[in-house]
């Protein structure tokens, strides 16, 4: 590999952040450490949904993964190299407490004891994830987040990870993407633990949500400084109606209602919106609220992770012009922008993550935001070194961190940006097939091998930062 490889197309540089601004790289844990079986971890609902015929590409899943456990020192020398001050990681909760109750299991925890001292003296700061969807299989087969008392069994297993890890790590992030934990898991069944039912969404979507205040009610009152910075991570992005028509607005509102602000505003405000609350109630449906959950939902964070992919258009008719579905429910029909697409056939609209930044930051002000996930996934073509000069990824890279850059010349508070994906790992449904890493994997030899995006990244930090 020619570390000096540039782009073949004119990519302009970023400006208008500040060198102070938070640069890192993020990853999770199902998607690249392996060791699925290993020093007492038992299995998470995504263990047991891979070996659901047909639920993942290739009957594919994350067993060995990148093999970061036994790989991490290494893994760790490479983020350095990148020339980032963050790293984005979350704990594995069937490693570090088995079955989801009980005792911590020391051989798990001291993984990422060893993770964040390796990442402290490279000069790296650990941000943890607590939750990125790998619930216990015990506890999905005790009801998983529909049920009640998930909630306070995520609060335990944060209570021992916060306890052994608040000494050297600032930054906790409770959940990642709870949208896709609730929707995609118990409503549409296409990620882990695949059960299609509506109500059970909903009440997942509570109980994530209560788990995310007890948690940090716990975590802050446990920190012997008093000066840890607490979180949650929402994917987020824009809804817009496709035409001006009244129809079109409703699906837009609805969808927007569903997608961001049942999360944000009981988050923030305490409530959920009455608008999506009263359309709920019309088809006998409400989430399970008891006295006291939403003052524990609204309990203070200091930072909202914003994950960022692309911006869609809603329609308020099918294809073939109906506005009700067979069920009587109203349409809200999902229309991608016609613009290039990434190899997951999403739109690439970085001036929709601009309009969302500063929505976010209108509605809800007063929290900072940082960017924990953004990146896209194309059909990369190493060379024979493993190389990969992938213009399409690092052109959405720069038009993206533009973006940030935007909206924070319109106000919005963005204090840093974390790229998706480290590396190429298990892409969930997608299997192996999908790569969005700024890293190359050949997962037959596990050897790792920057990407051209890798090295364009590097050499924009250093920019920003006058370096």
């Amino acid at each position: 590999m020619n570390p000096t490889t540039a782009p073949s197309i004119v990519i302009p540089p970023v400006t208008g952040l500040p060198a102070d601004f938070r640069w890192g790289v993020a990853t999770s844990a199902y998607q690249i450490e392996g060791a699925a079986a290993e020093d007492g971890r038992t299995p998470s609902i995504w263990d047991t949904f891979c070996r659901k015929p047909g639920a993942v590409h290739n009957a594919e899943h994350g067993d060995v993964a990148c093999d970061h456990y036994h790989r991490m020192p290494a893994d760790v020398a490479l983020i350095k190299s990148l020339g980032v001050d963050s790293y984005r990681f979350s704990v594995s909760w069937p490693r570090v407490q088995p079955g989801g109750r009980g005792p911590v299991n020391p051989a798990g925890l001291a993984f990422y004891d060893r993770l964040v001292d390796e990442l402290l003296a490279a000069g790296i700061d650990p941000w943890v994830t607590l939750y990125h969807w790998d619930l216990p299989q015990e506890l999905e087969d005790a009801g998983g987040w529909p049920l009640r008392d998930t909630a306070y069994r995520f609060a335990d297993y944060a209570s021992l990870v916060f306890d052994k890890l608040q000494d050297r790590v600032d930054t906790f992030t409770t959940l990642n993407e709870p949208w896709c934990s609730a929707w995609l898991g118990y409503h549409v069944g296409v990620h882990a633990p695949g059960r299609s039912n509506f109500d059970d969404s909903l009440f997942a979507v509570h109980h994530l949500l209560l788990g995310h205040g007890l948690a940090t009610q716990r975590m802050r009152a446990a920190s012997s400084s008093g000066a840890h910075t607490f979180g949650i991570t929402l994917n987020m992005g824009t809804a817009d109606p496709l035409t001006d028509t009244v129809t079109d607005r409703e699906a837009a509102r609805r969808a927007d209602g569903m997608g961001l602000r049942i999360y944000l505003d009981p988050l923030r405000y305490g409530r959920y919106p009455a608008d999506i609350v009263d359309e709920l109630a019309s088809r006998g449906s409400a989430f399970p609220v008891r006295d006291g959950d939403l003052e524990i939902i609204s309990t203070p964070f200091e930072v909202l992770g914003v994950n960022f992919y692309f911006g869609q258009d809603f329609a308020g008719t099918d294809l073939d012009g109906n506005t009700h579905d067979a069920l009587g429910e109203p349409v809200v029909r999902a229309v991608l922008p016609d613009t290039p697409r990434t190899a997951m056939d999403w739109p690439i609209t970085p001036e929709r993550f601009t309009q969302l930044l500063v929505r976010l930051h209108k509605d809800y002000p007063g929290l900072p935001m940082v960017i924990t996930e953004n990146g896209a996934a194309f059909a990369d073509e190493p060379d024979s070194s493993g190389y990969v000069a992938d213009d399409n990824r690092t052109a959405y890279l720069a038009s993206h961190i533009g973006a940030v850059a935007d909206a924070r010349a319109q106000g919005a508070d963005v204090r840093g940006y974390f790229a998706w994906s480290l590396m190429d790992n298990f892409e969930w449904a997608e299997g192996y097939a999908k790569r969005f890493g700024i890293v190359h994997v050949d997962y037959a030899s596990q050897e790792r091998t920057p990407k051209q995006s890798a090295l364009w990244f590097r050499d924009t930090i250093g920019r920003v930062r006058g370096s």
